[in-house]
This record gives structure tokens, sequence and C-alpha cells, in this order.
């Protein structure tokens, strides 16, 4: 992760590249997960939007909803994660679930350091 990545209170993260964001989850979520059996995307052109559900991800303790940071269009979806699993859980940073052209980003997104501070509260 780098100095362009953010992260939400629900555990995204949101890692920005020129015009786009890549968004996945962060190890903290990873690890309360335990293993993941299903994860649940939304398609190409599809709209995302700010504080909403976006999809979601299934392990073997329960289904949580995954919440959008940002709002805009999704233009791609990793495809492969979703064939590999395995990967979110060896390395949730480099384990992108979709891509976005992101029109705005939700209030409250913090640093890395921002966010291992909210963690260790947690």
């Amino acid at each position: 992760m780098e100095n362009n990545d953010l992260f939400s209170k629900d555990h995204i993260w949101v890692y920005q590249e020129d015009h786009t964001v890549k968004i996945g989850i962060s190890a903290y979520a990873v690890e309360q997960l335990g293993s993941i059996m299903f994860l649940n995307l939304p398609e190409v052109g599809e709209r995302i939007e700010i504080n909403e559900r976006f999809g979601d991800i299934e392990s073997v303790k329960t289904v949580s909803d995954l919440i959008s940071p940002v709002t805009g269009e999704v233009v791609s979806v990793n495809e492969n994660l979703l064939e590999n699993l395995e990967n979110i859980s060896n390395n949730p940073y480099k384990s992108w679930f979709i891509e976005a052209k992101a029109e705005q980003f939700a209030d409250g997104l913090m640093s890395k350091e921002e966010y291992q501070k909210y963690r260790d509260e947690l």
C-alpha cells in the first residue's frame, strides 16, 4: 500500500491511480472473516454509490456487505480473484475486487496511519 491508499471504517481500501480507483478489503477484515467462500460483485458498467452496498463477501463465519467508499462507474471486475478466492486471504492489498471511475470519495476516509489507529482501538 502507498500514499494514494485510503481506508474506510468498513475496512475497505481504495487505491487511486490517475482517474480510477481499485477497491478491496483490509487485512483486518480478512482476519475477522476467516475462510472466504464466495464473493458477489457488480457488473462492469454498474454505478456504485458512497455508503451503499456494492456486493458481499461470504465466509464460513458470516456474510458481510461491501460498502462503497466512492461514487462512480465500475470499469473492471477482478475475474481472476473470483476464481481464486484464497488470494484475498494470502494478499488482501493486491487482491482488488473492482476498479471504478471515481466521481466522489466518501467523507472520513483515512490514511494508512489513521486506519491503523482506528483498527487498534476496536
